[in-house]
């Protein structure tokens, strides 16, 4: 029931206000919408935060360390994000070498003009990171704050869990039933889309969902599986923002070079946000058959990385490993 009690607040302010709640004139995406979801979110995981970490120390009376270690924030094991990552990374081999090396991206990575580009709009905060420290006023902290990987994941992750393993549940029932309070909470998109796309038939928007409940409940699934294998918060909100980054992989067609055009703009109501066009070109098919190979290869290793790579000592939850 409480953890029932967190999804709905992480939810339902996003309700509350006019100025959050998207309609037929003004998206989700449009910048004032996700400024202020960004306010409502970061006060509902403060407050979630501060509840369950007296739970954990009032009502099961724990120490104060303890409880910060349940909620993944303490200790903080730079090896265990960095196996994670590394993992994630392995199992993105085949997307990272289309992006990469057929796109050929890999020059524009680590550019201080395409980091601007990426974070420069509110889209893209949102999307990848979920707090920012203002350098000329701290009081702008909380405006900084972001709808995504960072607020979720401590939510579902360092929120909701705890109160699992408080209530004795198995670690193996914990990963498969946890993430779908995670899944759930996406499912409100639903009626954020028909009101943004009247037009689209009921049938497709429910595909929709349902598709989305399917891969945020995977995520979930994987993140759940970290967080309990590292004890390390920071690890699943890092490998969140990178599954963000990667997006969903290619399982069918050609591998082509995308060629930037010019930019675009995705308008809601009286905001604004930008993003560039790409121009598709088809390369040789020695590509293609690279990429599926490295997609197949990198699952596989994914597999077989899957517990040397989490294992830790500070894991919150011992498994069984097949």
């Amino acid at each position: 029931m409480r953890q029932v009690c967190l999804t709905l607040i992480y939810v339902l302010p996003f309700y509350v206000s006019p100025s959050m709640r998207p309609s037929a004139t003004l998206s989700r995406d449009a910048p004032s919408v996700i400024r202020a979801r960004i306010r409502a979110v970061t006060l509902s995981c403060l407050i979630c935060s501060v509840a369950v970490l007296w739970v954990i120390v009032a009502k099961d009376d724990s120490s104060f360390t303890h409880a910060l270690k349940l909620m993944g924030w303490w200790p903080i094991s730079f090896t265990d994000i960095f196996r994670s990552l590394l993992l994630t990374a392995i199992l993105f081999t085949g997307p990272l070498f289309e992006r990469g090396v057929a796109e050929g991206e890999w020059r524009e990575w680590f550019k201080r003009d395409r980091i601007s580009e990426t974070l420069g709009g509110w889209i893209g905060w949102r999307n990848y990171i979920a707090v920012r420290l203002s350098l000329v006023q701290l009081a702008h902290l909380i405006d900084g704050a972001i709808q995504g990987p960072i607020t979720e994941e401590v939510m579902f992750r360092s929120a909701i869990i705890p109160l699992h393993l408080l209530a004795r549940i198995s670690p193996g029932h914990i990963v498969w039933v946890a993430p779908l309070y995670f899944g759930v909470a996406h499912v409100h998109h639903f009626y954020e889309f028909r009101l943004t796309h009247p037009d689209t038939s009921v049938i497709a928007a429910v595909l929709r969902s349902v598709f989305q409940f399917a891969y945020t409940t995977v995520f979930g699934w994987y993140a759940t599986f970290v967080y309990l294998r590292t004890g390390s918060l920071f690890a699943v909100i890092l490998i969140h923002m990178f599954c963000n980054w990667c997006g969903l992989p290619r399982l069918w067609g050609r591998v082509e070079a995308a060629v930037p055009i010019r930019p675009t703009f995705n308008r809601g109501k009286e905001d604004s946000d930008k993003s560039l066009e790409y121009s598709y070109g088809h390369l040789g098919i020695g590509w293609t058959v690279a990429y599926y190979a490295l997609l197949v290869g990198g699952a596989t290793s994914f597999g077989y990385s899957l517990w040397s790579l989490t294992e830790s000592l500070h894991a919150l939850a011992e498994f069984t490993s097949s």
